[in-house]
């Protein structure tokens, strides 16, 4: 059976896109190296802002979840204000190759692929299954009733292919996580397939948690990086010495805690595994 992947781009997003590759002018560019961010007083990083809990605006428009407090507390330690710049799937990469960020916090699935084109930051600092979204009528309670059934999705995620190709869902992809979730509210689509820590946020909500549900055991488990450009050594070591650091007081499961989701196998294992480190 031929499985079919549609992405649906609308001429405003592709407008967007493009104008998104274009330097802003009065907006301070990546800076190379530590030293270089505190000289310009600045760390910029990019972060979801359709992604609840872990980025998203509040009602004044104001960018916040889990990833802004971790770059917060980055900036923190740099002794710097920070400049949160919004991305999605689909650019993040190409914001930070293009020198419009210092730094990606922003749900990026580590991958062989894009190790070879931007500086990983090691340990990883969260992990995530890959789940459906799905009103609670449909029935679904096993991944193989998906076969031949239309599922929303969000382009550039990496599992889409693989979803299409295991379990025969015909994967329906829009620009970030609002467009799938409006055409799955719309019935254009069975279900949402998506990282579940994010369809666990989205049940959280009243207006979700009603007639929707996530009955699937969630598969496809994926480390998630932060990344650097590469090449920018210095920021490289003191992200990762943070992350240690995260990992050893347990700042990533209490902020699952503070952001209403439950701790991950990964985030509860990285805190014992880190919790007496002596460096």
């Amino acid at each position: 059976m031929r499985h079919t992947i549609r992405t649906f781009l609308t001429t405003g997003a592709l407008a967007l896109a493009a104008l998104s590759s274009v330097a802003l002018p009065g907006r301070a560019g990546a800076a190379d190296g530590v030293e270089a961010i505190k000289k310009r007083g600045t760390l910029i990083v990019g972060v979801k802002a359709d992604y609840r809990p872990f980025g998203f605006r509040d009602p004044s428009g104001t960018i916040i979840g889990l990833e802004p407090d971790l770059a917060a507390d980055l900036a923190k330690r740099l002794g710097v204000k920070l400049e949160l710049v919004p991305v999605v799937s689909a650019n993040r990469i190409e914001f930070l190759q293009q020198g419009k960020v210092d730094l990606l916090i922003a749900t990026l699935s580590d991958k062989p692929e894009r190790r070879r084109v931007v500086q990983a930051i090691d340990p990883q600092y969260y992990s995530d299954f890959v789940n459906v979204l799905l009103p609670k009528s449909s029935g679904i309670t096993d991944w193989a009733q998906l076969k031949g059934k239309p599922l929303c999705a969000t382009s550039g995620a990496w599992y889409n292919k693989d979803v299409a190709r295991t379990y025969g869902a015909e994967i329906i992809a829009f620009d970030g996580s609002e467009k799938p979730l409006f055409a799955l509210k719309q019935g254009n689509c069975l279900g949402y397939v998506y990282d579940q820590s994010m369809l666990q946020g989205k049940l959280l909500d009243d207006d979700w948690k009603a007639n929707y549900a996530m009955p699937l055991k969630g598969i496809l488990d994926a480390p998630w990086m932060m990344a650097v450009a590469q090449g920018n050594t210095t920021l490289q070591t003191m992200v990762e010495d943070a992350t240690k650091d995260w990992m050893k007081t347990g700042l990533i499961v209490d902020e699952e805690k503070k952001w209403g989701i439950e701790p991950t196998a990964y985030s509860k294992a990285m805190h014992e595994k880190y919790k007496n480190a002596t460096n």
